[in-house]
């Protein structure tokens, strides 16, 4: 063998071991899904390593890229798709053509990406939108919040939440044609995050006289405390979405300080004055047993309060829902959650729909066994529309 041959064999050894990942047997099509890992993970070190050369921030290029997916606010022939602004907060509203004697249905959309990047233009959620109002005939709300590294908490939280404020007012209702107690507030991943986040805090403003009636949340960052639960430890290098990205995105959510995502990996960054709030978060007395099978609660290893008195955010219940108390969650609306088994934000959701059941809302839980996160995202694997069938499914019935 000469000596070009082998380097192209060694080559193509390294590029065949960077692309494999040896998906779970269960995975529907997992050639396909390993492609797109391939993908997302070049990207993810191409970005990281034109941030370790100072030429660009992580974020920065996540949203310059995501902008390469956007499509054009084009209405077809059953939606009519315009863009426009609720209370300076730009959203994307989707309106069925098809005729209909009493007041529609509406779902307001929080998009996910991180707090970092995406938008209601992204192809899949334009589609997820249009699919949404068409088979429900009903209005579709997708909202555009500003995003980190630009914006950190509590900007994205207050958009959604001032959005929907003024979406909620009857003058705003009754001009799209909307019933105001046939609401939802539903969103992905960070957006599911926001869609809790302003739902508890709607649901304590004495303020709001419309509120939605019922919530769906899929696979929802639901708190930043514990990142070493059985989900972070057993999916930590899962696609598409590894221990290492999600750390990322909670960091980036409240700031660029790089200091704070070290100590989130290291599971070290929350400290002993904080220590009442594990409560909420300990997975050991809120995972249903199948899912604590094989895994140990160790007690926390606090860090300096350094980073929790500059970065407050992280022990905020609007940032973490999960931290809510008891009393916050009682009469909260009733709730779709849909999990991963194969998704670090796995726990999160389950841990939710304990304490939402335990507080007495009456909740409907979904949980993919062959599901990884970002499952409703990619519309050319049969998942996706699995998925997606079920959200639209349970809409149909509950809304």
């Amino acid at each position: 063998m000469g000596r070009k041959s082998l380097y192209f064999l060694v080559l193509g050894v390294l590029v065949a071991c960077y692309i494999y990942t040896s998906p779970p047997d269960i995975f529907e099509e997992p050639w396909k899904l390993m492609l797109i890992n391939v993908q997302l993970k070049t990207f993810v070190h191409l970005t990281t390593f034109i941030e370790f050369l100072g030429l660009y921030h992580f974020a920065d290029l996540l949203v310059l890229t995501a902008t390469f997916e956007e499509v054009p606010p084009n209405s077809d022939e059953n939606v009519t798709v315009t863009e426009t602004k609720f209370d300076n907060v730009p959203v994307r509203v989707y309106v069925p053509k098809r005729k209909l004697d009493a007041h529609r249905r509406a779902v307001f959309f929080v998009h996910g990406g991180g707090w970092c990047s995406g938008s209601p233009a992204l192809r899949n959620y334009d589609l997820l939108s249009r699919w949404t109002a068409e088979r429900l005939n009903a209005v579709v709300i997708s909202i555009d919040y500003r995003l980190a590294p630009k914006y950190h908490f509590p900007i994205q939280f207050e958009d959604v939440y001032n959005a929907l404020r003024w979406f909620l007012r009857r003058n705003i209702l009754e001009n799209y044609g909307i019933n105001p107690e046939r609401i939802c507030v539903s969103g992905d991943s960070a957006g599911g995050n926001l869609a809790a986040a302003v739902t508890q805090k709607l649901f304590s403003d004495s303020d709001a006289n419309i509120k939605p009636k019922i919530q769906a949340l899929i696979y929802p960052a639901l708190q930043p405390l514990d990142l070493d639960s059985p989900s972070y430890q057993e999916n930590s290098d899962m696609p598409i979405l590894p221990k290492s990205l999600m750390v990322r995105f909670w960091s980036e959510y409240f700031t660029r300080d790089r200091s704070l995502e070290k100590a989130m990996l290291s599971n070290e960054h929350v400290s002993a004055e904080s220590s009442h709030l594990f409560q909420f978060v300990n997975w050991s007395s809120f995972l249903p047993e199948r899912f604590r099978k094989g895994h140990v609660y160790n007690n926390p290893t606090y860090g300096s309060s350094e980073l929790t008195q500059k970065y407050p955010g992280i022990l905020d219940v609007r940032a973490a829902p999960l931290l809510a108390d008891d009393s916050k969650l009682r009469g909260l609306p009733q709730t779709f959650v849909l999990t991963c088994q194969y998704d670090v934000l796995r726990d999160d959701g389950l841990m939710y729909v304990t304490r939402l059941r335990n507080a007495g809302v009456q909740v409907a839980h979904y949980h993919v066994e062959d599901g990884f996160h970002g499952a409703i995202s990619f519309p050319q694997l049969k998942i996706s529309h699995r998925v997606i069938n079920q959200y639209i499914s349970w809409l149909k019935e509950n809304l």
